[in-house]
């Protein structure tokens, strides 16, 4: 068995500190929640890509495990100093119980976690593709590539109009948006996949950026790569601690050396290459720290 001596010295992102965060404003936007936080110095070293843990159900609760989002919009200074944003769809007790949290509530956050989308050197032509509120990150992401003379065309999908998630602000931010619902309720009716193909020719797109459920990142990775284009995805594997230590959310990846390992997504990710993504089910034998 080959050991990457490395790999445990692998560190969580230099710039996360623990801190008591006060909700600024907690409202519903469609079928999710938008929870704005002063979150100390966390917002100053956010990007676009990185989440934060939060802990739920109070000083006494019964739930030990952080709950992991990803940060939708971070900003360094304003008029409540460092702030961060997030996207909740409640589906569980820790979620349920965060998003009936009112305005001036402290609550302990750990942040900025995990990596970063790279951003191109030189302006490109761009796609972010997103599903459901997996789609929240790459507004952020959005503007970036725009302050870098990028285009940006926008691909966002669900299964019903109701859990689209494009914001106003985002969707002046890019040069387009195409929506997609299984059931036809928005946009055009089908997947992201089946608008991006025709996207990529007409708008000769260099690179894509993408943020949802595993599956759907594997049908965009397998266009881009008939387009032989590069493909950045942020994968959304369940976290129990976002710091290294449970093993939960490991995935089998490619090293720089084409080693195939079980990679700890919460500190080697979430952004990650597609390239070194192994999509096919189970894991390969051979794989390093496979059970």
């Amino acid at each position: 068995m080959v050991v990457d001596e490395g790999w445990s010295l692998v560190p969580i992102n230099p710039r996360a500190e623990v801190t008591q965060a006060r909700i600024l404003s907690n409202r519903k936007v469609g079928a999710y929640h938008h929870i704005a936080f002063e979150a100390g110095e966390i917002g100053r070293y956010a990007k676009p890509g990185n989440f934060i843990a939060i802990a739920v159900g109070g000083d006494f609760s019964s739930m030990p495990l952080h709950r992991v989002f990803a940060i939708y919009r971070a900003k360094a200074e304003g008029i409540h100093a460092s702030t961060i944003e997030i996207i909740v769809a409640a589906h569980g007790k820790g979620s349920e119980w965060l998003v009936k949290q009112s305005e001036g509530s402290q609550l302990r956050i750990t942040g900025p976690l995990g990596t970063s989308f790279p951003l191109p050197a030189e302006p490109v032509n761009v796609a972010i593709v997103g599903g459901g509120y997996g789609s929240a990150p790459l507004f952020d992401l959005a503007d970036h590539l725009k302050t870098r003379g990028c285009r940006v065309d926008a691909v966002i999908g669900a299964s019903t109009s109701s859990k689209i998630f494009a914001p106003l602000d985002g969707k002046r931010t890019v040069n387009s948006v195409t929506v997609t619902t299984e059931d036809g309720s928005a946009g055009v009716q089908g997947r992201v996949t089946d608008v991006l193909d025709e996207l990529i020719d007409r708008q000769r797109i260099d690179l894509i950026y993408s943020c949802g459920p595993m599956a759907m990142l594997k049908a965009i990775d397998e266009v881009a790569q008939r387009h032989q284009i590069s493909h950045l995805i942020s994968v959304e594997e369940a976290m129990a601690c976002g710091i290294g230590i449970c093993m939960t959310c490991v995935l089998p990846i490619k090293d720089s050396k084409g080693i195939v390992k079980m990679t700890r997504t919460c500190i080697e990710g979430p952004v990650i290459d597609s390239e070194r993504v192994l999509w096919s089910k189970g894991i390969p034998e051979g794989t390093w720290g496979a059970p």
